[in-house]
């Protein structure tokens, strides 16, 4: 089982990314929270790694930090809740954030995520509280509101390049594509966005209860 990967990123196509390894391609899937972390192309960078093996594919997906994957492991126990819906609730929340929603009972900061209806976000509370009991939720300073100044790691796109990227990620989280094209063009009229990871970040906060 491959645990964890160090290497060359090579590509990012939100939420793929591929990973040279001594010459050799990993493709992942990470969630939004992990791709705002990351160093530009062509820098080193360590990943976290869960393999999913299923009746019609095998996946390895990462994470930025252990306690990400820890949760995604968790997530992926919860009936009817599988690899995509765990990333896209990875990406949509940062994990001390979705912790504190199940702690707190609030299943409805839960719905706005593709995938989850009302009974998914209860069946969420209900089998992760006792599981996430014992997780420390410390206040820190959200990767997502900094990382659009740090990380340079997507410059030379046009406009019209990094709003069909932000699209086609918010579709490989589970959202529709009209829904999709809909929230990226009221966030470019009240934004200026300079990178897609920017976007997707502003995107997906627009489409989720504070």
């Amino acid at each position: 089982m491959i645990g964890r990967l160090t290497g060359v990123l090579a590509e990012k196509q939100p939420p793929f990314l591929l990973i040279d390894v001594n010459g050799v391609g990993y493709e992942v899937q990470a969630p939004m929270t992990s791709i705002y972390q990351l160093p530009a192309l062509g820098e080193r960078v360590t990943l976290f790694t869960h393999f999913s093996v299923s009746e019609n594919a095998q996946q390895l997906f990462a994470f930025k930090d252990k306690d990400d994957r820890l949760l995604f492991r968790h997530l992926i126990k919860v009936s009817g809740v599988g690899p995509k819906l765990g990333l896209a609730i990875l990406s949509g929340m940062e994990a001390n954030e979705f912790v504190q929603a199940v702690l707190n009972g609030e299943s409805t900061r839960l719905v706005k995520i593709p995938g989850v209806g009302k009974k998914t976000a209860e069946r969420l509370v209900v089998e992760m509280q006792d599981r996430l009991k014992d997780w420390s939720v410390a206040p820190t300073e959200s990767s997502q509101d900094t990382s659009a100044s740090e990380n340079p790691g997507q410059q030379g796109l046009s406009q019209n390049d990094m709003i069909a990227e932000a699209e086609s990620a918010l579709v490989a989280l589970g959202y529709k594509p009209t829904e999709a094209a809909k929230v990226i063009a009221r966030v470019c009229k009240e934004h200026t966005p300079s990178r897609s990871e920017e976007l997707i970040r502003l995107a997906l906060k627009s489409m989720l209860p504070a």
